[in-house]
């Protein structure tokens, strides 16, 4: 059957800054699965027609009038988050994620499915030195998001770590964990066998199904599917006081029925904590980065050209290649 294609490649103007932002030229966009919850309605664009993108790699090559601490010629980093207040109690006290006014790149403006895409300069990210242009797209939010999830989870070195789902984020929170809690032993359930392939090669302790037990009872685990039911198979494999941390914007309603299996002896008691992300902020963004030029931690990845993204999202939905996907401009 002809895949679908969602998305239409046409040409726009080229985009002007206003007083505060930049444009950038891009060079390489992740592909995200927040990209498939847009189309799909689960989160979707705040008007339309949307430029989607929101892992987005590339050269300042316009500066607002009143843009500061940025250069033409620089190169960039912009991910999930485009904006926030700044002034609000949330954002005072460090959680700009969850501002009222938090402003999606590729959601609520148009991000980097494209040549060019503009934003405010305070909300752009210096790319190490270290990293390619495909390298750095995917830590812009399937790494920032892995990072902040796993510091969500209080994890202690030594303590036993799951990840349900094995896509672009659960491969670099386990790349992550392993350079950040040397001790810890690493659990995946992912529902295909390459993806579990995929998670022993890269150092897992022990790969299984998502209705696997596995060997030992995990201090945290870090959900990363669009299912409802990986979140209660996960409740279950808990140690008490266990920590789940949900990592997702949205979940498919077609499995919300999953929930009606929850029992509050098996899934709840004994003190275990449900946790969501919401969101990443600019420090998520850039410790990612400085976690990944520091210690050699490098996505695995696919590149398409921008002119494939429908094939790219595609590929996503179907799972059908490991770690992350790229799309690149040159």
């Amino acid at each position: 059957a002809e895949r679908p294609r969602p998305l239409a490649l046409e040409d726009m103007p080229v985009p002007e800054p206003r007083a505060d932002a930049v444009r950038v030229r891009v060079r390489a966009c992740g592909v995200c699965h927040t990209e498939l919850d847009e189309i799909e309605g689960r989160t979707p664009p705040s008007a339309l027609p949307r430029v989607l993108g929101h892992q987005i790699v590339g050269v300042i090559d316009a500066v607002g009038s009143n843009a500061r601490g940025v250069d033409i010629g620089q190169r960039v980093g912009v991910g999930w988050i485009y904006g926030a207040c700044g002034v609000c109690a949330l954002c005072a006290s460090g959680h700009e994620n969850l501002c009222a006014r938090f402003e999606a790149t590729g959601r609520d403006v148009d991000g980097g499915y494209a040549e060019f895409m503009v934003v405010p300069a305070a909300f752009t990210c210096p790319i190490p030195d270290v990293l390619t242009d495909g390298e750095a797209a995917p830590l812009l939010c399937a790494g920032a998001i892995g990072y902040r999830s796993l510091a969500l989870t209080e994890l202690r070195d030594g303590e036993p770590l799951g990840l349900t789902g094995f896509g672009a984020s659960g491969h670099l929170v386990l790349a992550m964990a392993k350079r950040l809690f040397p001790t810890t032993r690493v659990y995946v359930f992912a529902r295909s066998d390459t993806e579990r392939a995929f998670a022993l090669e890269l150092g897992a302790a022990w790969a299984g199904d998502t209705n696997a037990r596995p060997p030992q009872t995990l201090a945290a685990i870090i959900d990363t599917t669009p299912a409802w039911r990986p979140v209660v198979r996960a409740l279950e494999c808990l140690a008490p006081a266990g920590r789940l941390v949900v990592n997702a914007i949205r979940k498919e309603d077609a499995d919300k029925g999953a929930l009606l299996d929850l029992d509050y002896a098996t899934h709840l008691w004994r003190e275990k904590t449900i946790r969501s992300v919401a969101n990443v902020t600019r420090a998520d963004v850039r410790r990612c980065l400085e976690l990944a030029a520091a210690t050699g931690l490098r996505p695995t990845y696919a590149t398409y050209p921008l002119e494939a993204a429908n094939e790219a999202l595609a590929d996503l939905k179907r799972g059908s290649s490991r770690g992350a996907k790229v799309l690149t401009l040159d």
